[in-house]
């Protein structure tokens, strides 16, 4: 298995520097294998992982867990939570861990002498023993795994725009087949249609600091 520090240096080329989230992703990957019993990074499929975020948080995870989107492993369901929910696909048991209420006060205390906060929270998370960083909780997922895995070869077309839909994803109305655009899941309108909807929150930046600083 690799060492953190192996598994940081790796992270750090995927993002071109290395940044506190990306140390929790690691970490937070490689507790998940310990807690559920599973070698990781895996080279199999056995571990889906759940993130609630994107960004840097997510590199961290996939060095760590061997889990990626082109592998069906790895799902994204932006809550904006530096949180993941691991499950063994074998056993259907899940572990959801997020970093505890007071992981950033407790940065301070094992990284005293840290240049800045940002520093502080990059050696700190890496210090903090997993009880103290992390908080663990047992979970069962609302949707069946059968239906987030699908099966392969499974593909239809939808009645209205003809596109192919693939993974079970489609929608049952009246009938008709439909993906769900047509059935009016949308994140995009064509040219000459009417905005229909405003920009849901989730979608719109509100502190563009975060960006830029990676805490």
């Amino acid at each position: 298995m690799p060492t953190v520090k192996e598994l940081l240096q790796k992270s750090a080329s995927f993002h071109n520097h290395l940044c506190p989230r990306q140390v929790l992703g690691v970490r937070m990957g490689l507790l998940a294998g310990q807690l559920l019993g599973l070698t990781v990074p895996q080279s199999d499929k056995r571990l889906l992982t759940i993130v609630e975020t994107d960004g840097c948080f997510i590199d961290g995870l996939v060095v760590a867990t061997g889990c990626t989107v082109g592998r069906r492993t790895l799902r994204v369901l932006d809550f904006g939570k530096v949180a993941a929910t691991f499950i063994d696909t074998h056993t259907d048991r899940a572990v959801r861990i997020t970093p505890s209420a007071n992981s950033r006060q407790l940065a301070k205390t094992y990284a005293p002498n840290a240049e800045s906060r940002w520093h502080g929270y990059l050696l700190g998370y890496q210090r903090i023993p997993d009880d103290e960083l992390f908080t663990v909780q047992p979970v069962t997922l609302e949707v069946s795994l059968a239906e987030i895995l699908s099966k392969d070869g499974y593909r239809v077309n939808c009645d209205i725009c003809g596109e192919e839909i693939i993974n079970e994803r489609e929608v049952r109305r009246e009938g008709l087949t439909l993906c769900r655009p047509c059935a009016g899941e949308r994140y995009y309108r064509l040219p000459d249609e009417p905005a229909a909807h405003p920009i849901p929150a989730i979608w719109l930046e509100t502190e563009p600091d975060n960006v830029s600083t990676c805490q």
